[in-house]
């Protein structure tokens, strides 16, 4: 999923930009908290060196490409580069990226967006311009979002973006009656579900989930961008702190544990093993679900993957929280079983949940929809 092949000719602006956008793409599953940034730098059509940001603390896209070309022994005084994200201009865990570009003499810099990060928000830009250098933005601007929205909230709402994944017979089922659900999609659809988990920072279920399927909830199968030790932090929404000591979900990387009635033996116990417990209560002895994703946004969560049942998912999606569904529909019917919304019936369609399709794609004999609530992305 991460393979990229470095071109040696770039003949367009936009083919510098979609090959810098590819890159990106290679740091999916490790740059977060920061964003998935790529770099291509070019001169005279020929592409010098190229980079993404690595972990956090490590170097950015910038300092990559930069890198690489003296590598390989390329002067990239003059050079153009192209970067899917405005160049950082203040210090964080890495130097400023616009400092190592004027330092470096390049002679023009064509960013695909600015960086809707407040320390940033066009002082990169304005330096590099300041500095003599060919600034220019808003090139392939719609791929470079979609890269990092996740990012974008977090930075414009203090949330992250929350994706709902589910999967369904035709007839919106996602389990028999008796609770049968494996397996309703085929083996592409879930091994794609693994890809989708791979990018999150977390992936949220509830204890309804964990009670009835002990699951894992890990990324299996899947290529972590060369560290294979790195999984998304699992959190599990438990208001009365039922969980079992010994669930699955339990086992390995520390657990986040969110609860809402205090229950001091069990919290004792799950901080033993190493895992948080975080009380968020709304009143109504229930998780106030609003405040567990500003919380996540005050831990530099960028996306959060929902797998959960169905009163959870409806919790969820009543409350706001949910910006998009990633559904996989099978090619069956069911008739009566579990759905996927645990939704109250309505006396009005005007008070229905809007969505409107962003993507729909054959995989294998499945269908993924990609679905958004209508007027809640971060602008």
């Amino acid at each position: 999923m991460n393979t990229v092949q470095i071109k040696t000719k770039v003949e367009t602006d936009t083919e510098g930009m979609a090959l810098a956008l590819a890159w990106a793409a290679k740091g999916m599953t490790i740059t977060a908290p920061n964003p998935r940034v790529g770099c291509v730098i070019v001169r005279d059509g020929e592409v010098i060196g190229a980079g993404h940001t690595q972990p956090a603390g490590q170097a950015h896209a910038e300092i990559q490409a930069l890198r690489d070309a003296a590598a390989r022994g390329n002067d990239v005084r003059g050079a153009t580069a192209y970067v899917t994200l405005e160049p950082c201009s203040h210090y964080g865990r890495t130097p400023p990226c616009s400092n190592a570009l004027v330092e470096a003499g390049l002679g023009r810099v064509v960013a695909a967006m600015g960086d809707p990060n407040p320390l940033v928000a066009g002082r990169g830009m304005a330096q590099l311009a300041a500095a003599g250098i060919a600034a220019a933005s808003g090139l392939l601007a719609d791929e470079a979002y979609e890269l990092n929205i996740g990012f974008f909230s977090r930075m414009r709402r203090g949330r992250p973006w929350v994706r709902l994944k589910t999967a369904a017979s035709l007839d919106g089922m996602t389990a028999l009656e008796n609770g049968e659900s494996q397996w309703i999609t085929g083996v592409e659809a879930r091994q794609d579900g693994h890809a989708w988990r791979a990018r999150a920072c977390v992936i949220l279920t509830g204890i309804g989930t964990v009670k009835a399927d002990d699951p894992q909830l890990t990324v299996r199968g899947i290529d972590m961008g060369g560290d294979a030790a790195r999984q998304p932090r699992r959190v599990i929404v438990d208001s009365r702190l039922e969980i079992a000591l010994g669930a699955r979900i339990l086992q390995g990387e520390p657990c986040w544990i969110v609860a809402a009635v205090p229950s001091p033996d069990k919290e004792a116990l799950l901080r033993a093993a190493g895992h948080e417990v975080i009380m968020l209560a709304n009143g109504a002895g229930k998780v106030d679900l609003p405040a567990l994703m500003l919380e996540l946004g005050r831990r530099e969560i960028n996306e959060v993957h929902v797998e959960a049942g169905s009163k959870l998912n409806a919790s969820l999606v009543r409350e706001g929280c949910v910006d998009e569904l990633l559904v996989y529909l099978a090619p069956s019917l069911i008739g009566a079983g579990q759905g996927m919304f645990a939704l109250p019936p309505l006396a009005r369609l005007a008070d229905r949940v809007a969505l409107r399709f962003h993507e729909v794609t054959p995989i294998g004999a499945d269908l993924r929809i990609l679905a958004r609530i209508d007027n809640q992305e971060p602008t």
